[in-house]
C-alpha cells in the first residue's frame, strides 16, 4: 500500500487536510468571498473601502424572512445601528453596562442575493513584497505584480439595499468583520508558508555541509547553530521586531518578520540534518560519485540531500504553526501587521481591550478559533506524515 493510500485511510489526516484546504480556497479567492472591502491601505488607497455609518461594533446581522405586516419576502436584512448613550441619563442601561440596544430600521428591507455587484478588484492577482533597497535604517519594499489577475466586481453575497449584512458584526472602526478575517488570513496562512520556504533550504544546506566535510567546518556550524537554539524564540522576535525602523508598510513588515522568524527557525533541522547526512555520506553509492569525481556541492545536493526527503517534508509541515503563531503574537503585541491591514493576529489584539472581550465576544473568537484550527490541523496531517512516511519515527 503507498503512503498516499495510508494517508487517504486516516481520518485525522483528511479532516486537517480538509480544514487547511479550505481555509487556503477562501483566502485566495478572499475579494470574491467576502461581502466588503477589509478597508486596508490598499482599498483605502483605491476608494473602495467604505465603512457603514454608525455601525462601530455591531452584532451579526439578524436575518428576516417575513416583513412587519408577516408576509414571506425571502431572506432580508434591515439597516441597523446602535442606539446612542445618552450621558445625561445615569440611570440607561448604556450608561451603567455599556450594553446599548439595536435601532433596526425596518422601513427599508434589503434582500440578500447571490453574485452581487461591489467594488472592483483583480480576481486571482498575486502580488509579492520584494526587497528594491537593502538598508536597516530605510529599507525599501514594494509590491511586485507576479500575475494581474482579471477585473470583476462580482462578490459571493450580499445585499441590494441600504443595509449591511455582517455575518460577524463589526469592529470599532465599523469594518466588516468577515471580510477582514478572510483578507487576514492571507498573511497570517502564506507566513508559514514562505517562512519554511526560506529556512528548510537554509537548514538543509548548512546541514549537509556540516555533516559531509565534518572537522573545523562542522564544529563552526553546529556552535552557531546551537547558539541560536539557545536564544528563546518569542523573545528574540520581539526585541527584533521591536527595533524594526518606524514608518515601515504592513509589506515590509511581513517580509520582515519572515525574514527574523526564517532565521531563527533553521537551526534546528541542520543539527537533524547534519546527523543524517553522517550515516548517508558512507554508503556506497556516495563513494561511487566520489571515485567519479563528482565535486562536493553536488553530491550534497544531487545525492545526500534528496536522502532526507521523507524527514525534511514531515518537519515542513510540523514548522509551518510556529510561524503562524510568531506572527500571531508579534501581531497582537503591536509589532507585527499593524492596522488599518488586516491579520488574525492584530485582529485578536482586541482581547487586549476587557469591555470588547465582555460585551462584543464575537470579534475575538473567531480569529483565536481561525489560529488554533489551522496549527492543529497542520500537526495533526504533519503527525500523520510522520507515521505514514517514516513508520521508526514513531516507535
Amino acid at each position: 500500500m503507498s503512503w498516499w493510500q495510508q494517508l487517504r485511510q486516516k481520518k485525522l489526516a483528511r479532516f486537517g487536510a480538509a480544514i487547511l484546504i479550505t481555509f487556503y480556497v477562501l483566502v485566495i479567492g478572499a475579494d470574491f468571498v467576502a461581502p466588503y472591502a477589509p478597508c486596508d491601505t490598499e482599498t483605502i488607497n483605491t476608494g473602495a473601502c467604505q465603512p457603514q455609518v454608525n455601525g462601530a461594533l455591531l452584532p451579526p446581522t439578524q436575518i428576516y424572512w417575513n416583513n412587519d405586516d408577516g408576509q414571506w419576502i425571502g431572506p432580508h436584512v434591515y439597516p441597523t445601528t446602535l442606539e446612542p448613550i445618552d450621558w445625561r441619563n445615569k440611570e440607561s442601561k448604556a450608561w451603567q453596562t455599556g450594553i446599548r440596544d439595536l435601532q433596526v430600521d425596518r422601513t427599508q428591507p434589503s434582500p440578500l442575493r447571490l453574485f452581487v455587484k461591489g467594488w472592483d478588484y483583480q480576481f486571482l492577482q498575486l502580488k509579492l513584497p520584494l526587497p528594491t533597497q537593502f538598508s536597516w535604517s530605510d529599507p525599501k519594499i514594494d509590491q511586485v505584480t507576479v500575475f494581474p489577475g482579471f477585473a470583476f466586481n462580482r462578490h459571493l453575497f450580499g445585499t441590494t439595499g441600504p443595509g449591511y449584512l455582517n455575518v460577524l458584526g463589526t469592529d470599532d472602526q465599523a469594518r466588516d468583520q468577515l471580510s477582514r478575517l478572510l483578507f487576514g488570513g492571507r498573511i497570517s496562512l502564506s507566513i508559514g508558508l514562505v517562512g519554511v520556504a526560506i529556512s528548510l533550504p537554509l537548514g538543509m544546506l548548512v546541514g549537509g555541509i556540516s555533516g559531509y566535510f565534518g572537522g573545523w567546518v562542522d564544529a563552526i556550524l553546529m556552535r552557531f547553530a546551537e547558539v541560536l537554539m539557545t536564544i528563546p524564540g518569542l523573545y528574540l522576535l520581539v526585541a527584533l521586531a521591536a527595533i524594526l525602523p518606524p514608518g515601515l508598510s504592513s509589506s515590509e513588515r511581513f517580509l520582515l518578520i519572515v525574514l527574523i522568524t526564517s532565521f531563527v527557525g533553521w537551526a534546528g533541522l541542520a543539527r537533524v540534518i547534519r546527523g543524517q547526512v553522517l550515516s548517508i555520506k558512507e554508503q556506497e553509492f556516495i563513494q561511487a560519485a566520489k571515485v567519479m569525481g563528482a565535486k562536493p556541492l553536488y553530491i550534497i545536493t544531487r545525492h545526500v540531500l534528496p536522502q532526507t526527503a521523507t524527514y525534511v517534508i514531515i518537519s515542513a509541515t510540523l514548522a509551518i504553526p510556529s510561524f503562524i503563531v510568531a506572527e500571531s503574537v508579534l501581531s497582537l503585541i503591536g509589532l507585527g501587521i499593524e492596522q488599518p491591514d488586516p491579520s488574525w493576529g492584530n485582529l485578536l489584539s482586541l482581547s487586549t481591550n476587557a469591555s470588547i472581550l465582555i460585551l462584543q465576544p464575537w470579534l475575538v473568537w473567531p480569529p483565536a478559533v481561525l489560529i488554533i484550527l489551522t496549527v492543529l490541523s497542520f500537526n495533526l496531517l504533519g503527525d500523520t506524515l510522520r507515521d505514514v512516511l517514516d513508520p521508526r519515527g514513531s516507535l
